[in-house]
């Protein structure tokens, strides 16, 4: 049963990160028809194809690995020069008799086959400079006689930028489903203001001691006659409405005597609490220790009394879940900034013997790795176990949000920013009454695509190797 289970939270993962890449590619492929682009493919995953079924004008189907999708839009780069007619497709059979052609070549009809007569043509160019010629031609291509103007390229500037942003925003509104059944429909764990555990002594954070000497301090809750199970219910007479409001008062009320109302058994008891001034970890939002320049954990000196509230799990509103997203969005931001330093970590935990970083990047592999981990958990409920596969899923939509939005062809948000960039160009040429300059030629990019991919490529050999002889070890 075990095994089944641990299968089952590898497939759940599979099947949600593949619904998502669908829905991300649907919003490039839904506004993509409605401005008139002609699409050909509409294809979920890479390598062999498992399924395909052609409907209108465009092939749907599926690959064999679940890792990417894409949508194919005929005329993705321009002409070489502006105003240049594309060529032609070079394959296929054509009725007309004389067919349209670039200066140099002279396409005539022949027995129904285009056939073409060279009249000094250039001889192709090579390396980075052929790379772009490859490029411009398979894009030249992939535009049939009479639709020169369904092309991508010909698009104004802010329809291109909807069908890239198309695909980003259906992750985003994914995220805030999944998200919004996590922590409206589960709830989130947080602090109770009961009482869970007492300490016997006060340590300092910096101390590496694991139990109480004769010169510790007692801890000041024990020492007021607090027990395991109480509840706060107000100090000094204000009411407790949560953890945080009893742990600030506490710690700016060192060797300050508190009047504690807490309810036992159904009773209500009053007791004296006296914080002692203790040291402890200076924490950022996101939860990490604060460290100073030499990347020592900077600590502060507050009131303490020795006590750990019981954790409990609350439905939030939802009006909560934008700022949930936000969290998320934030926190996967940061990686990607830091993806330089975060991928010589994890090469140093692959081939060393540090470990891994539990808010570090992971491949596929270890996200599949943790789901079956938590699906096959016996002691952990039912409910906690799908909340986590939810969570789980969200948290792949905010990833191909966020990575999507990096400026770097292939990557949608490197089609946005050539997109932005020919609008400000074209839209100072109108402003200094100069003619238009055309679309911006995006094939000149190809180089930078091509190592890209190759980078993203190797990262993510790097990162299965590393999930699988290092994985990520969230629970202890």
């Amino acid at each position: 049963m075990t095994v089944l289970l641990y299968v089952l939270g590898i497939l759940i993962v599979l099947v949600g990160l593949a619904v998502s890449i669908a829905l991300h590619e649907i919003g490039h492929l839904v506004p993509a028809k409605l401005f008139g682009v002609k699409v050909t493919q509409y294809m979920v995953g890479f390598g062999r194809t498992l399924w395909s079924r052609k409907k209108g004008e465009t092939e749907y189907g599926i690959k064999m690995l679940p890792l990417g999708g894409y949508v194919s839009m005929i005329g993705m780069y321009p002409p070489a020069k502006p105003g240049e007619a594309p060529r032609e497709a070079s394959t296929g059979f054509l009725n007309s008799v004389v067919e349209e052609a670039p200066a140099g070549i002279q396409r005539h009809h022949s027995g129904g086959q285009i056939t073409a007569e060279a009249e000094n043509v250039p001889e192709p160019r090579r390396g980075i400079a052929g790379l772009i010629d490859d490029a411009r031609d398979a894009s030249a291509e992939s535009i049939a006689h009479g639709e020169d103007d369904r092309t991508f390229y010909r698009l104004p500037a802010w329809k291109k930028i909807i069908i890239m942003l198309g695909g980003p925003f259906m992750n985003l509104v994914l995220a805030f489903v999944f998200f919004a059944i996590v922590i409206c429909g589960f709830g989130v764990a947080q602090s109770s203001t009961t009482l869970a555990y007492l300490s016997e002594c006060l340590v300092p954070a910096s101390s590496s001691a694991t139990t109480c000497s004769s010169d510790d301090p007692a801890a000041p809750a024990a020492e007021a006659g607090m027990l395991p199970g109480d509840t706060l219910l107000a100090v000094d007479g204000v009411a407790i409405e949560d953890w945080e409001q009893f742990r600030t008062i506490v710690s700016e009320s060192p060797g300050i005597s508190l009047s504690v109302s807490v309810e036992r058994d159904g009773s209500t008891h009053d007791l004296t609490l006296t914080p002692q001034a203790n040291e402890r970890y200076v924490f950022d939002d996101s939860g990490q220790v604060v460290v100073d320049a030499n990347d020592n954990p900077i600590t502060e000196t507050v009131g303490m009394i020795g006590a750990t509230p019981a954790t409990e799990t609350v439905r939030q509103p939802v009006s909560e879940v934008p700022a949930f997203v936000g969290e998320n969005v934030k926190n996967v931001a940061g990686v990607i900034i830091r993806l330089p330093e975060r991928m010589v970590d994890v090469w140093n935990a692959a081939f060393g013997a540090e470990e891994r970083d539990p808010n570090g990047p992971m491949s596929v592999v270890g996200v599949g790795r943790l789901a079956g981990e938590v699906a096959s958990m016996d002691q952990a409920p039912i409910a906690a176990r799908a909340q986590f596969m939810v969570s789980l899923v969200g948290s792949l939509n905010v990833a191909l949000l966020v990575f999507n939005l990096v400026p770097l062809m292939p990557l949608d948000g490197g089609h946005v920013a050539g997109a932005i960039y020919e609008w400000l160009k074209r839209g100072l040429a109108r402003l200094l009454r100069k003619p238009d300059p055309g679309p911006v030629d995006t094939a000149k990019m190809v180089p930078v695509t091509f190592v890209v991919v190759i980078a993203l490529g190797a990262m993510s050999v790097l990162l299965m190797y590393a999930d699988i002889v290092k994985p990520v070890n969230l629970f202890g």
